[in-house]
C-alpha cells in the first residue's frame, strides 16, 4: 500500500517554519528515507518528503543526486544520528534563502 512518507517519519509543527518532518524512532546515520526530489530540466518536483523538510545549517539529512537518462531524482539520506521525535533538516540547496 502506497504512504507519502516512510512510516519512521511524520509531520509537526516546526519550531524552524511551518510544518516539518520528525522521527518517530532513533534513526542511524546513513537511513535512506527515499525520493525528496525530481529534476526534469529546470523544474523541480518535491515529493511529500521534500515538501515538509526544513533548512538548517546544521543539517541532519542532505539530497543525494541520483542521474538518470532523462531526469534526477534525489533522495534524503540522514548524515547524523538521529533522535526519536527530532526534526530532519538539510540545507537547501535548489532555493535561495533570504537572510
Amino acid at each position: 500500500m502506497y504512504s507519502p512518507l516512510p512510516k519512521e517519519l511524520t509531520i509537526q509543527k516546526s519550531k524552524i517554519e511551518g510544518l516539518g518532518l520528525f522521527t518517530k524512532f532513533f534513526i542511524p546515520h546513513g537511513t535512506n528515507f527515499g525520493i525528496s526530489h525530481f529534476k526534469l530540466g529546470t523544474e523541480i518536483i518535491r515529493t511529500p518528503l521534500g515538501g515538509f523538510i526544513n533548512h538548517s545549517e546544521d543539517p541532519n539529512c542532505e539530497k543525494i543526486k541520483l542521474q538518470s537518462t532523462n531526469y534526477s531524482k534525489y533522495n534524503l539520506v540522514a548524515i547524523k544520528n538521529i533522535k526519536a521525535w527530532e526534526e530532519l533538516t538539510c540545507e537547501y540547496t535548489f532555493y535561495k534563502m533570504e537572510k
